[in-house]
């Protein structure tokens, strides 16, 4: 089995962030997003990994790299523009050969790995097997319905009026037969190939597709706020760790990580958090589910429960809450309120 993923989209939901970064590149839990989805693919024991890019092909690769650090091999595969998912399985066409695949939107993670996912597919090896989650607003997502046997009937991309709440998660499992469904599709209302649209074909034509209920925590991190519920959950699992510098007036309380090259003085840590390497705490206090990023300064500061990416400064600032604070952004104290906003930005400021 190879895997495709998907990393070429623009991630307009995540602007002003995702203006100069790719938002599979957005870190959770420490570690990009995209990390988390090879690694991922690496514990279900798949070696050859397309990843299809776009605008952002130059900073993915150099983040990836050939993927050895993740025990995988990488090619890339450029898509002009971002055409829907089914368009990506056509240009991965030469990559894919006549494998079976799995395709994994690069953007979503399952805490939980897909090794049982890989497991049974490999095990049943159905046409197609689409995983689905219970959901609290299916009109955010495609949707699956499934008959008394659990067996898809039907699925759809967003609807005003879903026929469930099964959402369907951005993990899918393919034999080569779906290259006959991308070409047997047209571009949808949005302009886009649907891989939705190619599974509704599937299904129609009497072929056997499955449907693998995920019960983990899975998070599609598209937005803010989903990025910081995934932040949360990421950083539940994760184990205390010191490699850097902590002086004797600090308190790490809970499960704290501080990597090599990183230090924490005076100051106050309650883990989950991460504190990324070469960066430095001052005179401050990090709370729960936090991660800051590499050559990070954090000093006479206070935060918790937000996403610090690389190179930020804090200084001055107390009660900072749910924050996802943008590669060397600097948040400062003064006299006065001064503020730089960014595109689409959404600035709260305590009254």
């Amino acid at each position: 089995m190879k895997a495709l993923v998907l990393a070429g989209g623009i991630g307009t939901r995540l602007r002003p962030i995702s203006h100069t970064i790719a938002k599979q590149l957005v870190p959770v839990g420490g570690r990009p997003v995209l990390h988390h989805c090879l690694a991922s693919i690496a514990r279900a024991g798949v070696r050859e990994v397309g990843i299809i890019v776009g605008d952002h092909a130059k900073a993915i690769a150099g983040s990836v790299g050939d993927g050895s650090g993740f025990g995988l091999e990488v090619t890339y595969l450029h898509q002009p523009e971002p055409l829907g998912l089914a368009h990506a399985v056509v240009v991965a066409r030469s990559f894919l050969g006549d494998d079976d695949f799995v395709m994994y939107l690069g953007d979503n993670v399952l805490a939980d790995g897909i090794d049982e996912l890989a497991a049974g597919f490999r095990r049943d090896r159905p046409d197609a097997a689409i995983v689905v989650s219970h959901v609290a607003d299916p009109t955010q997502y495609g949707v699956a319905e499934l008959d008394g046997a659990g067996r898809p009937v039907h699925v759809v991309e967003k609807s005003p009026t879903p026929p469930s709440n099964l959402a369907l998660v951005g993990v899918y499992f393919f034999t080569p037969l779906v290259h006959a469904a991308v070409r047997a599709i047209k571009p949808s209302t949005r302009g886009e190939w649907e891989i939705t649209d190619a599974i509704e074909w599937l299904l129609t034509t009497g072929r056997d597709v499955r449907a693998y209920e995920y019960n983990g925590h899975w998070t599609d991190t598209g937005n803010v706020a989903d990025l910081l519920a995934c932040n949360h959950a990421l950083l539940d699992l994760q184990q205390g760790a010191v490699d850097g510098k902590v002086d004797t007036e600090s308190e790490l309380i809970g499960r704290v990580v501080v990597r090599e090259g990183a230090s924490v003085s005076r100051s106050r840590v309650i883990g989950p958090v991460v504190v990324g390497t070469g960066s430095t705490v001052t005179d401050s206090y990090l709370g729960p589910y936090t991660a800051i990023g590499d050559d990070c300064r954090i000093d006479r500061a206070g935060i918790d429960s937000s996403v610090v990416l690389d190179g930020a400064r804090l200084s001055g600032v107390r009660h900072l809450t749910s924050c996802l604070i943008g590669r060397g952004a600097r948040v400062e104290a003064g006299p006065s309120t001064r503020l730089v906003v960014g595109d689409d930005a959404v600035i709260r400021v305590e009254r």
